[in-house]
C-alpha cells in the first residue's frame, strides 16, 4: 500500500466539531424528559448506512486483500481510491457554496493562506528531503491520520446519541473510544510493516503493550454501555458505538497490510463522503441537483488526481514534488474542515443546521 499511504489517511485536524453541538442536542432532550431512543427516519437511515458503510468496508477488505506482496486486485483498488483520495477531493466543493465563500473571505488565512502555505512547504519537503527520511516522517504522519480517524468516530456516536435521543456521551464513554484508537496507533507504529513502510520497527516490544490496552479500552467501553444500557436503551446507539470502539480491531487481528488498514481507510471516507453528500442534497430544491452535480464531479477529478500525486512517492525528486503537493493538499483538507465543522462558532451551527437539521439539531438554536 505504498502508493496510497497518503491517500489513505486523510481527516480533519480536530475532533470532528459535530461532536459539540450532537452532544448539547442530546443533553438537552435529556432535560426536557424525552424518552424516544429511536432516531428519527432520516436520522434511522444515516445511522443504517453509516454502519452498514463501516462494517462493509472492513469485511471487503479482508476478504480482497491480496498475499504477501502482491497489488491490491482491482476491486480493492477502487474501493480505497473512493475512500482516500476522492473522500479529501470532496471538502473542495465548500468552495462552491455562496454562503461557504462568504464564510471563508472573513477568515482568508485558514481558508485560502493555510491551504497556500501547505502545498508549498509539503512540495518542497519531497523534494529536498531523501526518501528514506521521508519514510520515517511519514510514520508520525500516519499515526496522527488514525488518531483523527477514532476522532470522527467519536462525532459519529455523539451525532448517533442525539439522533436517538438518548443522553450525551460520558467522559469514561469517551475516554474509551479515544484509548481504543491510541492503542491502535500503537500497535502500527510497533509495527510499520502494516503501513508498507520500509523502516527498521525499533519499537516492536510495544505492541504486546498496545493489546493489552486495546482490550481493556474495549472492555471499560463494553461495561460503560451496559451500565447506560439499563436506563436508556437503545440498539441503534448500540450498535454505533460498538463499532466505533472495536474500529480498529483488524490492526490486531491481521498480518496483512490490507486486510489490517485498508478497511479502515475505506470506512473513514465513505463516512464523511456519506455526510457531504447529505451536506449537498440538503440545500434549496431547486439547486440541489446542481450541488449533487458539483459535489460529484469535484470529488472524482480531484480525487482521480489525488491519487496520481499519490504513487509519486518513489519517483524521483523532480516527479516527487507531486506527492508532496498531494500531502499538502491533505492536510489543505485538514484545516479547511477544522474550521467549517466547528460546531462553537455562529457559521458552521447555522450552515449545517439549516441543511441537516433532523440530524444536527442543536445547531440551529441561538
Amino acid at each position: 500500500m505504498a502508493a496510497e499511504h497518503g491517500a489513505s489517511l486523510a481527516d480533519p485536524i480536530t475532533a470532528p466539531a459535530w461532536t459539540t453541538a450532537a452532544a448539547h442536542t442530546a443533553q438537552a432532550r435529556k432535560s426536557t424528559g424525552v424518552a424516544q431512543t429511536r432516531p428519527g427516519h432520516g436520522g434511522r437511515a444515516w445511522l443504517t448506512v453509516t454502519i452498514v458503510l463501516t462494517a462493509g468496508s472492513a469485511i471487503a477488505a479482508i476478504a480482497l486483500a491480496p498475499g504477501a506482496g502482491a497489488p491490491a486486485p482491482e476491486g480493492l483498488a477502487f474501493l480505497l481510491f473512493v475512500g482516500s483520495s476522492v473522500h479529501v477531493a470532496s471538502t473542495g466543493w465548500f468552495y462552491t457554496v455562496p454562503q461557504v465563500r462568504a464564510h471563508m473571505r472573513q477568515r482568508k488565512v485558514r481558508y485560502y493562506w493555510w491551504p497556500l502555505a501547505l502545498l508549498a512547504g509539503a512540495g518542497a519537503i519531497a523534494v529536498l528531503l531523501p526518501r528514506p527520511v521521508l519514510y520515517w516522517l511519514l510514520l508520525p504522519y500516519f499515526g496522527w491520520q488514525f488518531f483523527h480517524y477514532q476522532k470522527q468516530n467519536l462525532g459519529i456516536v455523539a451525532l448517533t446519541a442525539a439522533a436517538c435521543h438518548v443522553p450525551a456521551l460520558r467522559r469514561p464513554e469517551r475516554q474509551a473510544l479515544i484509548a481504543a484508537g491510541l492503542s491502535g496507533i500503537a500497535a502500527l507504529v510497533a509495527r510499520p510493516g502494516l503501513l508498507q513502510l520500509p523502516v527498521r520497527p525499533v519499537l516492536s516490544a510495544v505492541f504486546p503493550l498496545a493489546v493489552a490496552a486495546f482490550c481493556g479500552s474495549v472492555a471499560v467501553g463494553a461495561s460503560c454501555l451496559v451500565v447506560r444500557s439499563r436506563t436508556r436503551p437503545s440498539a441503534g446507539f448500540s450498535a454505533a458505538y460498538l463499532t466505533s470502539l472495536a474500529f480498529s480491531l483488524p490492526i490486531f487481528v491481521f498480518s496483512s497490510p490490507y486486510a489490517a488498514v485498508a478497511g479502515l481507510t475505506i470506512a473513514h471516507g465513505l463516512q464523511y463522503l456519506l455526510l457531504m453528500g447529505m451536506l449537498a442534497a440538503g440545500g434549496e430544491p431547486r439547486t440541489r441537483m446542481i450541488s449533487l452535480a458539483a459535489l460529484v464531479n469535484i470529488a472524482l477529478l480531484g480525487g482521480a488526481a489525488l491519487a496520481l500525486a499519490s504513487d509519486q512517492l518513489t519517483a524521483k525528486p523532480a516527479v516527487r514534488i507531486l506527492y508532496g503537493l498531494f500531502l499538502g493538499a491533505v492536510m489543505a483538507h485538514f484545516v479547511v474542515d477544522a474550521g467549517l465543522w466547528r460546531m462553537r462558532e455562529p457559521f458552521p451551527r447555522t450552515f449545517l443546521g439549516a441543511r441537516l437539521p433532523w440530524l444536527v439539531t442543536a445547531a440551529v438554536r441561538p
